[in-house]
């Protein structure tokens, strides 16, 4: 692939227009966001990230960097999870998607120890060694640049901190992909128009799902980045797989 293209879905475009196409897509599912993530997963989606809370094991008095945030259900967590010495930072490139996130930290009583902010992934607006845990939750494979994301998130871990990316992933058994490519291309797709009214970014998202790295190519990408002990854990058949690597 030509380095100044990408793929967005399955067609091939110039990395900035990936970008701009990306921020479209999610400013139009933002009201619908959380709606439409519990009936495309049938609410399991809770269950994975329930799993990501417990195998990051953040402790009282720690910082924590939730990345492609979104409407901040996992950073509410981190809240709780971290007291009041702790801090958590939601952070995501979509303006909508963060005020949001925004919203929804201050209702659920958290704004006294967490703030949001709009970043790229590419470019960690935050110092070196600050964060002990850093989450990317079904964010990564929207990132134009993931190599250079990966280090990015490396830089802003503290020495012994750990980066969790929970994503889409492929199924472990030829029946489960079958099935899974039909709900994904047919269900999909109709399901946004009904609910979100909007069909052409769920059917981008199904196809950015084929399109991200599978689960050991995800793995070799983290290592080369940097990272250490790093192992996966797959959810669902494979639908789903947590990645985890820590920083030497």
């Amino acid at each position: 692939m030509n380095e100044r293209k990408t793929h967005f879905g399955y067609q091939q475009v110039d990395r900035e227009e990936k970008t701009r196409r990306v921020g479209d897509v999610f400013r139009s599912v933002a009201p619908r966001y959380d709606l439409m993530n519990d009936l495309m997963s049938f609410g399991v989606h809770r269950l994975w990230k329930r799993f990501t809370l417990e195998l990051a094991g953040v402790r009282p008095g720690q910082q924590v960097l939730d990345l492609a945030g979104g409407t901040g259900d996992l950073a509410i967590k981190f809240s709780r999870r971290v007291g009041e010495n702790g801090r958590v930072v939601l952070a995501d490139i979509n303006e909508a998607m963060l005020a949001e996130g925004r919203d929804r930290l201050i209702d659920a009583g958290c704004a006294h120890n967490t703030e949001t902010a709009l970043v790229d992934a590419e470019a960690l607006p935050f110092a070196d060694n600050r964060f002990d845990c850093i989450t990317i939750a079904f964010g990564l494979r929207n990132v134009t640049d993931q190599p250079r994301a990966l280090a990015s998130m490396l830089r802003v871990l503290k020495p012994g901190g750990r980066l969790l990316v929970l994503e889409f992933s492929r199924p472990v058994s030829e029946p489960l992909s079958k099935a899974y490519d039909l709900y994904s291309f047919s269900v999909l797709p109709r399901l946004g128009r009904a609910v979100a009214g909007d069909e052409d970014s769920y059917r981008y998202l199904a196809e950015s799902i084929r399109m991200h790295p599978d689960q050991k190519t995800l793995k070799t990408m983290m290592e080369e980045a940097g990272f250490a002990r790093v192992e996966y854990f797959n959810m669902t058949g494979g639908i789903v797989a947590l990645h985890r690597g820590f920083k030497s």
